[in-house]
């Protein structure tokens, strides 16, 4: 968006232009104007397409008569997200600077918690943006700096802020990126600085970052989380300490968000768990919220429940009870044998099962494969996994769904 839209945009007609058609299609209603000289057709158009994706990602927020860029609005934090990590981060204090402003999400809520903060972004008609919904929201803590947020931090005298918070753009030139080095702006190379600004760093990484290796680039690493809003991993977040003990491991955390329901399964609060391993498959069968796979604790939900690994390879467990409220996906089994081809066939003509949802861990066939060879179509009503047992043999796995 130019800064020359987003004036336009401002313009209480034709806000009033966008509310009016808020649930027209974007691209019909760009067609409709496209000879409409004295609007921003395009831009409305954006708009009308954003408030409709807002209303699910932002339901609360996206009440008020908020701006936003495609872009900024796909790269925001969730209102979910964002809210639990104001609330129960711990992140609190005078003063925060926010190096990635984006579209602001993160800096509502963080005001909530703060006297001030500090939001910084380089590019001129988002902070313009961003400023209209803080006011829109009435938002007054909130200091809004068009810059390069690295150069702003330089001029800081140590100890400026209490905390600072990092989103990393991750998308540079068309290119996305995973590693924090690689992104903007690199926190790595920029740690002791951000650490002398402010006792306390909170970077918002991709959820697919290699998390092990963490604590070679990052040395005041105290924390790891990360974060699933309805078994979908949205946050990998590292808090980083300055007074943190050299010689102390980061804590890893899995929080996963579901249905109001928070859980929590941490390296910190469990005894070391090692992985039990199952004599056969029971009753249930059961597979962990990604969020607590990525963090590698399985084996401490399992210990936590009960549970037991149906091979050391995998994160799929089993037991022969019915755990409530389990943080993952939880099912009946209704069969299992080992993996023989004419066999398993003849179960599935047996059974009358002609479509299935597929997955598999440790297996040498892809769920693609595996459809083709057996003419399965796609159901939620009947599940089959595919791995293998203890021995290292292929197996299958059919269930049926639990709520």
């Amino acid at each position: 968006m130019t800064t020359e839209e987003l004036h336009q945009l401002l313009d209480p007609e034709v806000q009033e232009l966008i509310h009016r058609h808020a649930g027209d299609d974007p691209a019909a209603f760009a067609m409709k104007s496209h000879d409409r000289k004295d609007l921003p057709v395009r831009a409305i158009a954006e708009q009308i397409a954003c408030r409709r994706k807002a209303l699910k990602k932002l339901p609360e927020l996206s009440r008020r008569n908020l701006l936003y860029t495609a872009l900024s609005l796909e790269q925001a934090s969730g209102e979910n997200t964002a809210s639990w990590k104001a609330r129960e981060l711990g992140i609190t204090g005078k003063k925060l600077m926010d190096m990635s402003g984006g579209l602001g999400v993160d800096a509502i809520f963080f005001s909530r918690r703060f006297d001030e903060v500090v939001y910084v972004e380089r590019d001129e008609a988002l902070a313009k943006i961003a400023s209209h919904n803080f006011r829109e929201l009435g938002i007054g803590n909130i200091t809004v700096i068009h810059d390069d947020s690295t150069a702003v931090l330089e001029t800081c005298p140590d100890d400026s802020f209490d905390w600072i918070y990092a989103d990393p753009a991750r998308r540079e030139k068309g290119r996305r990126s995973v590693a924090l080095e690689t992104a903007s702006p690199d926190v790595v190379a920029l740690h002791d600085l951000l650490l002398r600004k402010a006792g306390r760093l909170c970077i918002k990484a991709s959820p697919v970052l290699e998390l092990s290796v963490l604590g070679e680039k990052l040395p005041s690493l105290s924390t790891v989380i990360v974060l699933s809003v309805d078994r979908e991993c949205r946050e990998a977040l590292l808090i980083c300490e300055r007074e943190r003990q050299q010689d102390a491991s980061a804590i890893v955390k899995a929080v996963c968000l579901s249905n109001g329901v928070e859980t929590v399964v941490s390296s910190e609060a469990e005894t070391e768990s090692r992985k039990m391993i199952a004599d056969s498959i029971g009753e249930y069968f059961y597979e962990p919220d990604p969020a607590i796979i990525k963090a590698r604790l399985t084996a401490v939900l399992a210990d936590r429940h009960g549970l037991r690994f149906i091979n050391p390879a995998v994160d799929y467990l089993t037991s022969g009870r019915k755990i409530e409220r389990f943080p993952g996906r939880m099912f009946r089994v209704t069969a299992s044998l080992p993996y023989k081809q004419k066999a398993f066939k003849a179960f599935l003509e047996k059974q009358g099962i002609t479509a299935a949802s597929i997955q598999r861990r440790d297996f040498p066939l892809s769920p693609e494969m595996i459809r083709r060879k057996f003419r399965l179509q796609e159901s939620d009503r009947v599940f089959l996994f595919f791995s293998r047992d203890p021995s290292g043999q292929l197996l299958w796995i059919c269930c049926k769904r639990l709520s």
